[in-house]
């Protein structure tokens, strides 16, 4: 799976850019703020429909304009295909593949996959739950059409009950219909958990002999599925929860509860790690994330590195590097003198200052 060329308008600071990509690593390089990492996120929101930010399309449109367009060429399972993208500040985007309007952007799903990593991923082990809950979904929404379901249906039960629950005060005759909600969400939470459950187990499977090569051998690591509640006795949990849900005028229980821990040698690192264990977990994790793809979709994904090399130390940025082997590889960063230095195979190299692209 490659991306062969990539067209952009009006997306945040660019005017109009056409981009070739090489199969191998391509190199973005130039300083802060002028439009690097904005090319990595056109491509994730080809592959996700959505910003590795969280940014509303009227965000990433470019200023005073109304809308902006991304084209992708990707070739895979040896047929090119076709992927634009219409943003529009005042409505919802438009999809198409090889010409022929989506329905739903969940169709665009499956088609590209990517992982992304950020200096923020480095933090993902100590900062709050969020994060961790957003790498589960993030990644499971890419490989699972049916997660993605799942997932999108619970939200808008969460949201849907949420207000119930602040309507309540006002009108408790309401109360009776909370029960409606309650078999719903433990239906969809249901399924959320037991796919996190296989994914977590599936990760375990492949983190730990990655782990410790990267710690040379001195640390073992696994990782832990924090549910809030179990699958089976999630519906009865929500239904004792209740009072105080309407105390606190919020739905207390289930996957959107859940979190993740990272053990290293019967340590939990989020709390008692130190900074260096947490990072080098991170790594671990998204050279996991790769390997998982791998297996999951029988093909390559494409990585995007966004920054991330200046973070690490020279071991870590040179297992990074040793691990890419056939996947496409898209990289930012400030300067070439890392690459140069580790005799690293560079095989396309553009330059960026302010929305050009040299």
């Amino acid at each position: 799976m490659i991306i062969k060329s990539l067209e952009l308008q009006n997306f945040r600071n660019y005017d109009t850019i056409k981009i070739d990509f090489d199969n191998g690593t391509n190199i973005f390089y130039g300083d802060n703020a002028q439009g690097k990492t904005n090319i990595l996120e056109s491509i994730f929101m080809i592959a996700t429909t959505k910003s590795h930010k969280g940014s509303k399309d009227q965000d990433i449109i470019k200023f005073d304009k109304e809308e902006g367009h991304i084209r992708a060429y990707l070739y895979k399972d040896d047929i090119t295909r076709q992927v634009d993208m219409h943003l529009r500040k005042n409505k919802s985007k438009g999809i198409a593949i090889d010409s022929q309007k989506i329905k739903k952007a969940a169709d665009l799903l499956g088609l590209l996959n990517v992982v992304f990593f950020s200096p923020e991923d480095l933090n993902i082990i100590k900062n709050g739950p969020t994060e961790r809950r957003r790498f589960l979904d993030m990644e499971l929404c890419q490989l699972d059409s049916f997660y993605l379901y799942n997932l999108n249906h619970y939200n808008k039960i969460i949201s849907q009950r949420n207000k119930l629950l602040k309507d309540l005060s006002n009108n408790p005759s309401l109360r009776d219909t909370l029960s409606i909600w309650d078999s719903q969400l433990a239906s969809f939470g249901g399924k959320i958990i037991e796919r996190r459950s296989l994914f977590i187990n599936q990760l375990n499977e492949i983190i730990r002999d990655i782990h410790s090569k990267l710690s040379g051998g001195k640390e073992c690591i696994s990782i832990k599925y924090e549910k809030n509640a179990e699958s089976a006795e999630l519906e009865d949990k929500i239904n004792k929860s209740r009072d105080r849900d309407i105390y606190l005028k919020q739905t207390t229980v289930g996957p959107h509860r859940d979190d993740i821990a990272f053990i290293i040698n019967d340590i939990d690192i989020r709390k008692f790690g130190s900074q260096g264990q947490q990072r080098t977990a991170a790594l671990s994790l998204k050279l996991s994330e790769i390997e998982l793809v791998k297996k999951s979709i029988h093909d390559t994904p494409v990585l995007l590195l966004d920054d991330v090399l200046s973070e690490l130390d020279s071991s870590r940025q040179n297992y990074l590097l040793n691990q890419i082997g056939d996947i496409q590889t898209i990289i930012t960063c400030t300067g070439l003198d890392e690459f140069i230095k580790n005799r690293f195979e560079i095989n396309k190299v553009f330059h960026v200052v302010n929305g050009v692209i040299g």
